[in-house]
């Protein structure tokens, strides 16, 4: 898999906002995709130094509409801490 295809999106959120100030920033990845894998592609991408890596799954929920139902996309979730002599990633640049 390519860098682009494991990091999705980053997750702005105002806890995942809190966190940045510890340089630990949060990321929608592929499924797929393993801490190693999220590393590397952080890595290559903000080129940056990355510490360590937490993985959370998300199973989908059950949603209807009508008489239709089914479950939305499950999804993973990782939270990267930075070293401390790295440098920030700037996802709003003023």
């Amino acid at each position: 898999m390519d860098a682009r295809d494991i990091i999705k999106r980053p997750v702005i959120t105002e806890a995942s906002s809190d966190i940045m100030a510890d340089k630990k920033y949060t990321f929608e990845v592929d499924v797929r995709a393993n801490k190693t894998q999220v590393k590397d592609a952080v890595q290559e991408i903000f080129d940056v130094q990355v510490a360590k890596v937490n993985i959370m799954n998300y199973k989908g929920k059950f949603k209807r509409m009508g008489r239709y139902a089914g479950y939305t996309n499950k999804r993973r979730k990782a939270i990267v801490t930075l070293t401390t002599d790295s440098k920030e990633i700037e996802f709003f640049e003023a």
